[in-house]
């Protein structure tokens, strides 16, 4: 099984068991990001996750978000990289940059 089918399995676990559920989704990166475009990150209510995003650097910070989504169900775009106002707080080690889409699953 690869990590595709893997988080959808996960989600439908997750669904199945009347979880509320988040997807994360690397949109957009530039330089040196760890991970592609199409890249994702699936939360469930109570932080588990599967996948990444980030290979670590900013997982902590979306299942976060993912969490937040899941309570309000408004989506977010999220920015990290070393020239925003997150760079000392949150993100990439290897530099570059990564947008992130965060959206509650319904």
């Amino acid at each position: 099984m690869d990590d595709r089918q893997q988080i959808v399995k996960q989600v439908e676990d997750w669904r199945a068991a009347g979880k509320g559920v988040a997807l994360a989704t690397v949109v957009t990166t530039w330089g040196s990001s760890p991970r592609p475009v199409g890249s994702k990150l699936a939360v469930a209510e109570g932080g588990a996750f599967v996948g990444s995003v980030s290979g670590g650097c900013i997982e902590g910070a979306v299942v976060q978000e993912a969490l937040d989504a899941i309570r309000d169900g408004k989506p977010r775009l999220l920015d990290f990289g070393v020239t925003n106002e997150q760079a000392w707080e949150v993100g990439l080690a290897c530099g570059g940059k990564v947008q992130v889409y965060v959206e509650r699953v319904e």
